[in-house]
């Protein structure tokens, strides 16, 4: 990842923070929780693990594609729990969005990782697209953190893997946190 590496060691923090409490969600009593959670976990560490800034660890050749394949399977799982759930979806495109930039940083010559397929002629049309849906992803997470009049006071006796705000937070977090990796292609 391009970028100063303070700001890309902060997004590994974020990323995984968020993976840490995903793990913490598939726990939960509540089952759309515990399913939404595990490919949500997945995305949080996977993204930690693509946010490693490149002068901290130069990783090999070989990792872009294992990246591309785990995200390429957990976009094909997120695709068969859209039958139940239409929240599944988003994985599908965030798990897609991760196999392109794995992909890209494959194509990539050393040394201009992150800029594959751009090849001076500006911003390719994919990474537009998903720029926009993540953009506005982040937006409606945002405006569904904001109170809707009668806020429910959370009772002493909420485990934090059945705490929903907080599973929104975590989902605002991993999208501003694509939103910033794909800005970096």
């Amino acid at each position: 990842m391009h970028g100063p590496a303070t700001s890309g060691w902060l997004m590994v923090a974020l990323c995984a923070a968020a993976g840490a409490y995903c793990v913490l969600r598939m726990g939960s009593g509540v089952e759309e929780q515990r399913r939404a959670a595990g490919g949500e976990a997945v995305m949080g560490f996977g993204m930690a693990a693509m946010a490693v800034p490149a002068a901290a660890l130069g990783p090999p050749g070989w990792v872009w594609p294992v990246y591309a394949a785990v995200f390429g399977a957990a976009a094909l799982h997120a695709l068969w729990a859209a039958r139940s759930s239409a929240h599944h979806l988003h994985h599908a495109v965030g798990a897609l969005a991760m196999v392109y930039m794995a992909l890209a940083m494959t194509a990539a010559p050393a040394g201009h990782a992150g800029h594959a397929g751009g090849g001076g002629a500006g911003l390719p049309l994919l990474t537009g697209v998903l720029l926009l849906y993540f953009a506005g992803y982040v937006l409606v997470a945002g405006a569904r953190l904001l109170p809707s009049g009668a806020v429910a006071a959370a009772g002493a006796g909420v485990r934090w893997g059945d705490r929903p705000e907080l599973a929104r937070v975590c989902r605002l977090a991993m999208g501003i946190a694509m939103l910033a990796m794909l800005l970096t292609m």
